[in-house]
């Protein structure tokens, strides 16, 4: 995946955590409960590009940040 986008996409994440008022370990905490094994350094990591997102950590993100695919995936240039 385009680095550019991945980046994009990982500050839509942190907005969005911002938005619902979680910390980085309060989402990872959340995610970890929920199946999927992100710690908190790997969240800090999607956050600003430098690990790949997987569809199903997608899924789990949009529905623990109360959020809609859009928003996760809006990238203006």
């Amino acid at each position: 995946m385009n680095i550019q986008i991945e980046k994009k996409i990982g500050e839509n994440i942190r907005s969005l955590r911002e938005r619902e008022k979680l910390t980085q370990e309060q989402l990872s905490a959340r995610l970890q409960t929920n199946g999927c094994d992100i710690t908190r350094s790997a969240l800090a990591k999607i956050e600003v590009g430098q690990r790949h997102i997987y569809a199903d950590e997608i899924i789990l993100f949009k529905k623990l940040l109360h959020a809609e695919y859009e928003e996760i995936f809006e990238i203006n240039e």
